[in-house]
């Protein structure tokens, strides 16, 4: 699948230290180079003792920087007028989080640290050691006086003891956010995704071939844009904020319970939200037995949202021909843009809509990212 070049022209300097996770970070790097980023490695002399620099190397296409020469490498890329756009420390050890928050320059990374945070460039770092040494006072103390001073944390993920390097996409995904404009910035963005399943009997669900993928790509292009985002469905996405439901009766429920609580200033109806739910059937249904459901209509949350709360919306409308049911829910008032799209669309990686605003109508396809970029632009005119 092709992937947006969201990174085309950044210089990222990942630097790594001697955590086991050091073994992660080729995926890594080849992971931002898809997005179109110019990787720069540099490495500890620890992290030389777990992997070797030719390995890194051959994944970014760069000399590893291993040691500072006359060439002053630090002040090169992460100077004042130096050519990264970001340093990122991938994977980062409890001993130089201390370093760091203490100006110790020892090692490379610890120096390109200082510098970096002394020229105000951004910088990122992924923690990775065992949870007890994450739980220490003086590192937790270390990480808060960081971020006061801007230093973004991607991750860790606490699993068998562990705190663990964040995955491969949600440091991508900080890495975009970091260096990409944010007009979002400040906004929150909640969102619908995905099918929902609604019960018929103890065992079987009436659903919808919904992927989710929509909703997903939407979410993750606004974080990237600065956005504070929200999204009511069955699945986990990185770097947002995910509230798990089930039903059409629990996304309801709980994005009116978002709206309360957090707001929104933009809300996206991507999900197919169930319009009927079947009368359950206690137990299981008898196989071979003819069966007669009954199906009660379920409320409408878009024009409850749109009512109650006035928000930028966005919703789906699913059929061919669609466009002059999108223009009168538009003309109706409540709705800034309505994507209409055909059948097969639905749970497919690519995909063709009608964009329909106020202003224009208009046509994309591609990947559901792709589409995603295209929705955003066109909200942020």
């Amino acid at each position: 699948m092709t992937l947006v070049q969201t990174l085309t022209g950044k210089q990222i300097v990942v630097a790594v230290t001697g955590s086991i996770a050091a073994v992660e970070i080729v995926k890594l790097i080849h992971a931002l180079r898809r997005r179109g980023a110019i990787v720069q490695p540099v490495m500890s002399a620890a992290a030389t003792g777990i992997l070797h620099p030719d390995a890194l190397t051959y994944a970014s296409g760069r000399e590893t920087v291993q040691r500072l020469s006359g060439m002053v490498e630090h002040v090169q890329y992460c100077g004042d007028e130096g050519c990264a756009d970001l340093l990122l420390i991938a994977p980062c050890t409890a001993n130089t989080l201390g370093k760091i928050a203490t100006g110790i320059d020892d090692t490379t990374v610890t120096t390109f640290a200082t510098t970096a945070i002394g020229s105000r460039k951004p910088v990122i770092i992924v923690p990775a050691m065992h949870h007890s040494m994450y739980r220490h006072p003086a590192v937790v103390e270390n990480i808060a006086r960081m971020k006061l001073w801007g230093v973004e944390f991607a991750g860790p993920k606490i699993e068998e003891g562990k705190a663990k390097i964040a995955g491969t996409e949600e440091i991508v995904l900080c890495c975009e956010r970091a260096v990409l404009d944010k007009p979002l910035k400040g906004k929150r963005v909640l969102i619908t995704s995905g099918a929902c399943r609604e019960p018929v009997d103890d065992i079987r669900v009436l659903t919808t071939r919904s992927s989710g993928l929509m909703g997903r790509s939407l979410a993750l292009q606004a974080y990237r844009l600065g956005a504070d985002v929200t999204v009511v469905h069955r699945d986990t996405f990185p770097c947002v904020d995910n509230v798990y439901v089930e039903t059409a009766d629990q996304m309801r429920t709980a994005v009116h319970e978002c709206f309360v609580k957090k707001g929104a200033d933009v809300y996206i109806s991507a999900a197919a939200i169930s319009d009927f739910a079947p009368r359950k059937i206690d137990g299981k249904i008898p196989s071979g037995k003819k069966v007669h459901i009954d199906l009660d209509p379920l409320p409408k949350l878009l024009d409850e949202v749109i009512k109650k709360y006035s928000p930028m919306t966005v919703a789906f409308k699913l059929g061919r021909d669609q466009e002059k049911i999108a223009d009168a829910m538009i003309s109706g008032g409540g709705i800034e843009m309505v994507l209409t799209n055909a059948p097969e669309t639905m749970g497919s990686e690519c995909g063709e809509y009608v964009i329909v605003t106020r202003r224009e109508k208009s046509s994309v396809s591609g990947t559901k990212e792709e589409i995603a970029v295209a929705v955003w632009e066109k909200l942020l005119q």
